[in-house]
């Protein structure tokens, strides 16, 4: 890795850092209720309105049911938006209704943080849709994730209540105070830097040179003419214009980086011009995507009273995460064998000779792209600038294996954190076993129920991967989305169910995914994968609410230090990716020792 790539990852670390570490008072704020008396004056008449009582704390199995409703009714919402849109207003293109498949999968992805794209955001959602429906959701979708880690939280920081607050009024705060000034304000430095917002129709330009191409000529029956030899006759065709899709768009694109979501306005998501128009916006959306999970963790440690203990966390999340970057980024200046065999020399912006520069755009690079493939995939955000499926084998894996860790490397809004806290209990039960003592974590034993639950939590999202390849490859319209024959192939089903299961979004975008087949499937593991990681971890929140904080005595396992990191970091290694292990040697493990020929 070159010294710009190093620069690179050191400089997003550092303001990383430095934004969390303010905005993780104000998260903690919001999740003990404590705001200024302003804020608080403000939402006092909508709260009444909708009978909510802030102070009115939940159950677990209120908040999960409250938590579960709200989404489906979500679901709802955004399929019918899509099936209704060419009969809604705000629709200057008349696009047409989105197919039933096809809006069954992307009301799940929205809806689940996931924000899979099976289709062509400017050619088939009108602004209507991509602003009620997509956009609101990516808000909603975020907010349903805080509110879960912020469940989580008072379940360890609780005593004997049993409460883990009230779901309507996490929702409504995080959404309100946290997640829309955040989103204004990044809106307007995108749109001050060439981010596009309006309601404009399409425009159509003058290109500067025309562009030759054939097409093949057609019969009055619309079938395609042939030669004698069967041979498709082509015609001689000239374009001399191009059709420049306008939209509202850095409102989306705001929240769909802050709140981990990923959907693009366009289908180049953030590789579009209009979408991340210059290397400042490229790097403020880097820091969007982390910002609010690592103001998390840093909340976790002043919310249990150990700030200590949210460092450790975060400490755990950045050393996965910078292992990631000098994997996959030397193996992308590295470049492709074959294509230097041929002797060409390919040089733009930061990478060496000879690095791979497929699938990016020579306004970032080889270093800025593999650092943000890293970033959306270990924060299970989704939006690419580069196309993935172009990286090399190993270039690409990296991506692959941060979300098979179980979308705990920064994670999603609320996700990641909540999912590194299950591999701590997990990790305080392994030492527990190693020195016979009844494990324990900030002060609540960690018993056999909550171990019953962690187990949930962690292997539902292997199973649902697993097991949607397996039917992937094994059905023939699972087979018949592979334009890459071959291990490639392979790897573009295994992460399409990875990706889709762990909440991320981001493609290898060589398998044809907009059929039925697929929409329904990876409609199914996104919802899985969201929403049975979330039970099991408030049922967890719920039951150690109810417990009573033990002293730290003197067989108690410090978990602040740098053994107790080395463990996490273990953890999760050992149990979240070991499950992937065959599959990754099936894909692009194989995939770059047939390349490298080793």
């Amino acid at each position: 890795m070159n010294s710009f790539a190093t620069l690179n990852l050191i400089l997003f670390l550092a303001l990383t850092l430095l934004l969390a570490w303010p905005l993780s008072r104000w998260v903690t704020a919001l999740a003990q209720g404590r705001l200024p008396r302003w804020a608080a004056a403000l939402e006092r008449p909508f709260f009444r309105v909708a009978g909510v009582k802030p102070e009115q704390g939940m159950h677990w199995k209120q908040y999960a049911l409250a938590l579960l409703l709200f989404n489906l009714l979500g679901v709802l919402a955004v399929y019918a938006l899509q099936r209704l849109q060419d009969v809604l207003p705000l629709n200057p293109q008349a696009m047409a209704a989105v197919s039933p498949d096809s809006a069954f999968n992307t009301a799940i992805s929205f809806v689940a943080n996931t924000n899979w794209q099976g289709y062509g955001g400017e050619a088939t959602m009108s602004y209507l849709t991509q602003m009620l429906a997509l956009t609101v959701q990516n808000f909603l979708s975020a907010a349903t994730g805080i509110s879960v880690v912020f469940a989580l939280i008072r379940g360890f920081a609780n005593k004997l209540s049993g409460q883990v607050g009230n779901f309507w009024a996490d929702i409504g705060r995080i959404t309100v105070w946290l997640l829309l000034p955040l989103a204004f304000v990044l809106a307007m430095v995108f749109v001050q830097q060439g981010v596009i917002q309006n309601f404009d129709g399409y425009r159509t330009v003058q290109t500067l040179e025309a562009t030759d191409y054939q097409t093949p000529q057609s019969g009055p029956d619309g079938q395609p003419l042939k030669d004698a030899q069967g041979q498709p006759l082509m015609q001689n065709q000239r374009a001399d214009t191009q059709t420049l899709a306008m939209g509202p768009v850095a409102s989306q694109e705001a929240i769909k980086m802050l709140g981990t979501n990923g959907g693009g306005f366009f289908n180049a998501n953030s590789a579009h011009p209009y979408e991340n128009p210059t290397p400042l916006t490229n790097l403020l959306q880097m820091l969007a995507i982390f910002v609010i999970p690592a103001a998390l963790c840093l909340s976790f440690g002043q919310m249990v009273g150990d700030r200590r203990q949210g460092a450790a966390i975060l400490a755990a999340m950045t050393v996965l995460f910078v292992a990631g970057v000098l994997v996959a980024t030397p193996a992308e200046q590295a470049g492709n064998p074959l294509v230097a065999a041929q002797g060409v020399d390919i040089q733009a912006g930061d990478q060496q000779a000879g690095g791979n520069m497929e699938g990016k755009e020579t306004r970032f690079g080889i270093s800025a792209s593999s650092l943000f493939a890293v970033v959306t995939t270990a924060a299970s955000c989704g939006a690419v600038n580069a196309m993935h499926d172009s990286f090399t084998p190993i270039g690409g894996a990296v991506p692959m294996v941060m979300m098979m860790l179980g979308e705990v490397v920064f994670g999603g809004v609320g996700t990641g954190l909540y999912g590194m806290l299950i591999f701590a209990i997990l990790a305080v039960f392994i030492a527990g076993l190693m020195i016979g003592r009844t494990p324990e974590y900030l002060g609540k034993k960690i018993e056999p129920f909550e171990m019953k639950m962690s187990a949930v939590a962690i292997l539902v999202t292997p199973i649902v991967v697993l097991a949607g390849t397996a039917i992937a490859v094994m059905a023939e319209p699972g087979r018949a989305g592979i334009a890459n024959p071959g291990v490639h192939g392979f790897s573009e089903i295994l992460y399409a169910l990875t990706s889709a299961a762990n909440n991320n979004g981001s493609a290898f975008a060589g398998l044809s995914a907009n059929t039925p087949f697929y929409n329904t499937l990876l409609g199914i593991a996104m919802w899985l994968g969201r929403f049975l990681m979330i039970v099991p971890v408030l049922a967890i929140a719920g039951s150690l609410a109810a417990k009573k904080r033990i002293p730290v005595g003197e067989g108690t396992l410090p978990t602040h230090g740098p053994l107790f990191i080395a463990l996490l970091i273990g953890t999760v290694l050992l149990v979240g990716l070991l499950n992937y292990v065959p599959a990754l040697a099936l894909g692009p493990i194989v995939e770059h020792l047939m390349l490298w020929k080793l």
